[in-house]
């Protein structure tokens, strides 16, 4: 038997019965973006309409990105630019963890943050108050290994922060891992360890885990991950929201990321399959992460949604004629409506 063009159990599919269930259930969603809202700076079919529907039903919608390029600020301008209407408030980024990390853990003001990444990391750090330093310029800077060359570094530097990073190269390297490992107590911190990402439309790319990757086997030395998977922007979450994990639903393209971190945080898990994550990789005998449900992408809601309310206009209808119908009309009604919703 199938369902919307997917395969029934071992794997929970998204069906009309299951997304009404899941959405009387939860009073928000939580969005991953890069293959669930848009790819690269494409926006994915059906998300308007998905986000309209569920606003008009009343949930609360979050949008949680381990993409640490831009900030909220950014973010919310990208939205804007693909016709959604989306609030800092509403956005939770990787850079911007990393930044509310280093306050929560009151983070010495006399210390520095070098950033081997972008934009996003730099301006987090300065809105909460950091003075910080790397980033894009660096990513200008070259090292020539000549004999007795010494790589000079900022002894003031307390903590090193690693995001994606497309100007990543053998400078930046050697100044996080010479931060690390000689300024005493100094943090390395990871905004996330995704191995790849939609960067573009066109095809996935290195993520931000290859350059973690790195400096972390250049130091010997695991990092703080503060996205996702990691549970400490879900508890900043919560700060934020008045809700409880248990009346959330995490919908993401990444089973080692998005649906990880909604199991770890308590959350109902949707996979969508237009990111990053196969139906071959869900359905491998190897794979250990399971979401609750799974569908192909974000618009099935609308359809599956739609289905529900069909049926419960037409039975108010028939129930409200019946006795103005005849029986054979009724049975009339309710065919062409199946074949219609069909």
């Amino acid at each position: 038997m199938v369902n919307n063009g997917l395969p029934n159990p071992p794997c929970a599919v998204l069906t009309a019965d299951a997304a009404r269930s899941l959405v009387d259930s939860v009073d928000a969603f939580l969005f991953d973006c890069d293959g669930v809202i848009w790819k690269g700076d494409k926006l994915i079919e059906g998300v308007p309409e998905t986000m309209e529907l569920l606003r008009k039903m009343g949930k609360k919608l979050v949008f949680v990105t381990n993409n640490s390029r831009k900030s909220r600020r950014q973010y919310s301008k990208k939205f804007r630019s693909l016709g959604l209407e989306v609030t800092e408030e509403e956005i939770f980024t990787s850079s911007f963890a990393a930044a509310i990390y280093l306050k929560l853990n009151n983070f010495s003001p006399e210390k520095k943050v070098y950033v081997v990444g972008e934009d996003g990391i730099l301006e987090e750090l300065k809105l909460a108050g950091f003075e910080c330093f790397g980033g894009p310029e660096d990513g200008k800077k070259n090292i020539k290994l000549e004999a007795d060359f010494y790589f000079e570094h900022d002894k003031s530097v307390g903590a090193v922060i690693v995001g994606l990073d497309q100007y990543f190269n053998y400078y930046k390297m050697q100044y996080a891992r010479i931060c690390i490992s000689e300024n005493p107590g100094c943090l390395f911190i990871a905004t996330n360890r995704d191995p790849t990402g939609h960067m573009t439309s066109a095809q996935e790319w290195p993520g931000a885990g290859t350059m973690v990757a790195a400096v972390s086997c250049s130091v010997q030395k695991e990092p703080i991950v503060v996205g996702k998977p990691s549970g400490f922007l879900m508890d900043f979450l919560l700060k934020s929201f008045n809700l409880e994990t248990s009346r959330m639903c995490m919908v993401g393209d990444r089973l080692d990321t998005d649906i990880l971190f909604g199991q770890n945080t308590g959350c109902k898990t949707l996979l969508v399959l237009s990111g990053c994550t196969t139906l071959s990789e869900l359905q491998d005998a190897s794979n250990n992460i399971h979401p609750d449900l799974y569908t192909n992408s974000v618009y099935d809601l609308v359809g599956l949604l739609q289905k529900n309310y069909y049926w419960d206009n037409l039975h108010e209808t028939v129930v409200r004629e019946a006795t103005n119908l005849s029986l054979g009309t009724c049975l009339t009604i309710t065919r062409r409506a199946a074949q219609h919703i069909n």
